[in-house]
């Protein structure tokens, strides 16, 4: 046991000794250039989005009044649910107004027998002018059928009227639409053009959404498009986002641009018509309108091979004769997982985006060819992964998130980004 004991001891104080030595081996094996993983830039076509706030509006609204007095007799409708054009709503108490066609009736049959007979006497008048009946007699008939014909019209007119009235006791909807709960009960009485409505009625397919530009950045992107810097698409993409966050399928169109600067906000409104089949969009809803004005030609820097000081600065690095050359970027905005630089580096330009941990500014490197997957993966060029992060592990972006366009590139005038020529 004694000699057991000799023994670890022995080789615990060997182990000491050689740590030192061993130490030393692993910092002079980390002193040769580091690995990094690169890619090329290169200039791509980046489409040209604005996002806007909105707010939904329902293409027709209308209020239900009724025409004619009367007693609510029937609601002939579930509040809530899809109507017609033509559907019954309300039925008012139609007594009164079957009374009064009745007589408008009678009025045009006596109309219509005076008229005859009136008729005939003149007919009789004509055959006998000259012999017993005088020139004078056969005028005084001619008036009194006047007359009567007079009569009949307005015996008509009133029939049309009573007819009219009886019609209104049945109230239907003017649009197809989804019908409010009812502001009236049954028994109550209403009349006719009265300033409270029975209900309304809102058509939801399609739908409007409203939204507001800055002026003064449309003026911004009616430059980019005069300098060329910018081309505008053949027709204007509106993609709806809603409350939730959910992307909405349907696409929108223009309908309708303003013409005149709001004095308060400086900013002009412009109305977008989206299908809405499902009614996931309700009037009054606020949603986020993102616009596709055209396309620009810049260096996309992927996200995840940047770093942000605290004073805004976004930089990279890239590699340059064997050394790690820090840049600084300046940028207008994102476009998926990358950057849309505008100044710092060019196409051709290999950027370090992988082993970018403890990396210094004049550091030597050596580079290995990589690429960056949709979901901002770092891999070889023959499709493994890499094993190393660049303060993400595993080479993610933060979240799976992207941070906010800069506004500046992101606005834009939907009007000239579809026609340059447009308000010029």
């Amino acid at each position: 046991m004694t000699n057991t004991l000799a023994l670890r001891r022995t080789l615990a104080v060997a182990a000491l000794i050689a740590m030192p030595g061993l130490a030393l081996a692993q910092s002079a094996g980390k002193s040769g250039p580091t690995e990094v993983g690169v890619v090329t830039l290169q200039t791509a076509s980046v489409p040209y989005d604005v996002t806007l706030p909105g707010r939904a509006v329902a293409k027709d609204q209308t209020e239900i009044r009724p025409r004619v007095e009367g007693t609510i007799e029937a609601i002939n409708y579930t509040a809530g649910r899809s109507v017609k054009a033509g559907d019954i709503l309300f039925t008012l108490d139609s007594d009164t107004y079957d009374v009064a066609l009745a007589a408008a009736q009678a009025e045009k049959a006596s109309g219509e027998a005076a008229v005859s007979a009136a008729q005939a006497t003149v007919n009789r008048y004509e055959r006998l002018n000259g012999v017993g009946v005088t020139q004078g007699d056969l005028e005084t008939a001619q008036t009194s059928l006047a007359s009567a014909k007079a009569t009949l019209s307005s015996a008509e007119a009133s029939l049309k009227s009573a007819q009219l009235n009886l019609d209104r006791t049945v109230i239907r909807s003017p649009i197809d639409g989804v019908v409010d709960v009812p502001e009236f009960s049954v028994g109550a009485l209403v009349t006719a053009n009265q300033t409270d409505a029975l209900t309304t009625v809102t058509r939801l397919d399609p739908i409007y959404v409203d939204v507001q530009e800055s002026s003064a950045r449309m003026l911004r992107v009616r430059q980019m498009i005069s300098d060329g810097t910018m081309t505008p698409g053949d027709k204007l993409d509106a993609t709806l986002t809603l409350e939730t966050g959910q992307v909405y399928e349907g696409k929108g169109t223009l309908v309708s641009p303003s013409a005149l600067v709001s004095t308060t906000t400086g900013s002009l409104d412009f109305r977008f018509e989206f299908s809405n089949p499902d009614q996931l969009i309700l009037p009054g809803q606020f949603l986020r309108v993102e616009l596709t004005l055209g396309t620009t030609q810049a260096v996309l820097v992927p996200q995840r091979a940047t770093d942000r000081s605290s004073d805004g600065t976004l930089t990279a690095f890239i590699a340059a004769d064997g050394v790690a050359k820090q840049v600084v970027l300046t940028s207008k905005g994102s476009y998926q997982n990358a950057w849309v630089v505008t100044s710092g580096v060019q196409a051709g330009d290999k950027l370090v985006v992988d082993g970018l941990r403890d990396l210094k500014a004049g550091a030597k490197i050596t580079t290995v060819p990589v690429t960056i997957n949709a979901q901002g993966v770092v891999q070889d060029a023959t499709g493994g992964g890499t094993g190393e992060g660049t303060g993400t592990e595993g080479g993610v972006v933060p979240n799976g998130t992207l941070p906010e366009a800069d506004t500046d590139a992101t606005s834009a005038d939907p009007t000239t980004a579809a026609d340059p020529d447009k308000g010029n």
